[in-house]
């Protein structure tokens, strides 16, 4: 802090400024010091600061809770990281706000004369579209425990395997613990399509293990009952520790591939393929274009029929009113995918590789070719991140090293032939010498 130099000085403590022979200008004097000073204009600043920070706190108060955002201000929060399923996005927006205006309806309505009932979802959609990761960033929006199980482990009591309520486990887990937490939340059950019965038409005395029994397992589960939770272990015993749990607010996600029901949607419309003639198929360059074109489009025409005549039962169908289809991603969308959305691959890998000082360089081409090979491997976004990492393995295993004996920032630029021919990228060094830029240094890993 600056002080007066003598009695007859006033300098500002905060400013250094000499008001000694400009008495135009308010200069304070501390009560307890009297060689400090503050002159009107530092004052001016500070009041303008505690303002600015009173208003920044007010806004944070005044914030719109998450439980009331509308659904486009959900969807807009999906589009920041699912890109494409514009209209899984928008039925996922509507179910999940008309199921937290049920949870809000229990929590503060005091009239009972309405009973509000939840509407779970059935979502369908090829392998890598987006099913469960979706699922996982509602959850992260609304900040409510969920889980995610798998239904090819799921079995029909009395038999080897785990038991329907071991999903509600998971829940229980995921909310730490706490029950009234975990009766809030979401469970999605994938890969609901393996449980599927092929002769669901048909009575039989014999028990269905694999399909039908399990159906009939998560009825009471789905539409709403007190059930017995295990505390450990997958199977459900009578004998042993067991916790109730309320599923009437738990919003039910159940989902899969169910491959091959476009098939049955074509069926039921009859419908009639754009590129045959008397029945037969007419190949074409674009064969695979017409096919995943012909695919979204019948996909969004789905009904609970199809469902039906695919295997699922009427009775585990009706506890699930809301479909929401998602189409197959073309190469335009999976390379958004790498590129624009907040936790997008590349953007991931470049961060990653900052911390070497090197600067990751994908090209359009290159970037094309990912998109391309995943969709090739038929393994949809989720192949995206293995075909980055088979590219890049021997990077980040050698280029630490190399960065570090350069001892300068580097340049990596990812071609097309290094995702197609498999073509080692290289590493351009970036030599500096009295900030003259040298010739670039250039090693092959």
């Amino acid at each position: 802090m600056a002080s007066k130099k003598n009695e007859d000085k006033i300098i500002c403590s905060f400013c250094g400024e000499d008001y000694t022979d400009n008495p135009e200008v308010s200069v304070l004097e501390s009560s307890s010091d009297p060689s400090l000073h503050i002159c009107e204009k530092c004052l001016e600043k500070g009041f303008h600061l505690i303002q600015k920070s009173s208003e920044e706190i007010l806004d944070i108060e005044n914030e719109e809770p998450k439980e009331n955002l509308t659904p486009i201000q959900i969807k807009e929060f999906l589009d920041q990281y699912v890109i494409g399923q514009e209209k899984a996005k928008q039925i996922l927006s509507v179910a999940t706000y008309n199921h937290m205006k049920l949870l809000e309806h229990y929590d503060n309505c005091q009239d009972d004369s309405v009973e509000l009932q939840k509407a779970n979802v059935l979502m369908v959609g090829q392998s890598g579209s987006g099913k469960t990761y979706l699922i996982q960033t509602l959850a992260k929006l609304f900040d409510v425990p969920y889980a995610i199980c798998d239904s090819t482990a799921l079995t029909a009591s009395g038999y080897v395997g785990a038991d329907v309520e071991s999903v509600l486990q998971k829940l229980i887990i995921n909310a730490d613990g706490d029950i009234k937490r975990a009766e809030r939340g979401i469970v999605f059950i994938d890969e609901i399509d393996k449980k599927a019965s092929p002769n669901v038409e048909s009575s039989s005395i014999t028990r269905d293990v694999s399909g039908m029994d399990v159906q009939q397992a998560l009825l009471k589960l789905i539409e709403g009952s007190v059930v017995d939770v295990p505390t450990s272990g997958r199977r459900l015993n009578p004998e042993g520790k067991n916790i109730q749990i309320n599923t009437s607010k738990i919003l039910f996600i159940v989902g899969g591939a169910f491959p091959g029901i476009e098939k049955i949607i074509k069926k039921r419309l009859n419908y009639k393929n754009k590129n045959s003639i008397g029945g037969f198929l007419i190949d074409d360059i674009d064969s695979k274009e017409n096919k995943k074109a012909e695919y979204n489009e019948i996909i969004d025409k789905i009904i609970h029929e199809d469902f039906k005549n695919y295997g699922l039962i009427p009775e585990f169908l009706g506890r699930l009113p809301i479909i929401c289809p998602l189409k197959e991603l073309t190469e335009d969308e999976m390379c958004r995918i790498l590129t624009e959305p907040k936790n997008a691959l590349i953007k991931q890998y470049q961060a990653l590789m900052e911390y070497d000082n090197i600067e990751l360089d994908f090209d359009k081409q290159a970037i094309r070719a990912i998109a391309k090979k995943a969709l090739d491997n038929k393994t949809g976004a989720r192949g995206l991140r293995s075909i980055m990492e088979d590219v890049l393995l021997d990077i980040m295993y050698t280029a630490p090293d190399k960065v570090k004996a350069a001892n300068h920032k580097c340049t990596l630029k990812i071609t097309e032939k290094c995702i197609t021919d498999n073509v080692k990228p290289e590493l351009v060094v970036k030599k500096n010498r009295g900030g003259n830029p040298l010739n670039d240094a250039k090693f092959v890993f």
